[in-house]
């Protein structure tokens, strides 16, 4: 890794037993519903991507690496089941999971891909409420009754 690169972020797996630097650029980040993506994941997948030169990680015994096709593996931690990287043999890039990331970033979401392939639950955004924090109403994410 070039260690002259401006340190551009950290992040890590839920516990820390992956750890990792970016010095270099990163894409914007990508939403991917696609279904290997939405099992990897157990949602949407959200990533970024930098060049492997750019990326230095430091592995505390937690890293594990998964063959999700013929072209494409997918790191994650062992210890908590972080997803963390999506790493296809033939690019010069490594997928970084965003949530992974250390705030704050300057990452802008820059495409949405595989809309065609999201779970039948799937509704986008402006049709459903938001919350910038955990709503107050316990009741809106209570199970419903027979």
């Amino acid at each position: 890794m070039n260690r002259e690169k401006t340190l551009t972020a950290t992040g890590r797996c839920l516990c820390g037993g992956v750890t990792y630097e970016v010095r270099g650029a990163m894409r914007g980040v990508v939403e991917c519903h696609c279904k290997t993506c939405r099992r990897s994941s157990g949602g949407l997948w959200h990533a970024t991507a930098a060049a492997r030169e750019f990326i230095a990680i430091q592995d505390n015994g937690g890293l594990k690496w998964y063959r999700s096709s013929e072209r494409v593996q997918r790191g994650f931690c062992g210890i908590c089941g972080s997803s963390l990287f999506w790493d296809r043999d033939d690019l010069p890039y490594l997928g970084i999971t965003a949530g992974t990331l250390d705030d704050p970033t300057t990452l802008k979401m820059i495409a949405r891909l595989f809309l065609a392939h999201g779970g039948n639950y799937y509704t986008s955004a402006e049709e459903v409420p938001g919350f910038p924090e955990t709503p107050c109403d316990p009741g809106l994410l209570k199970i419903p009754e027979k």
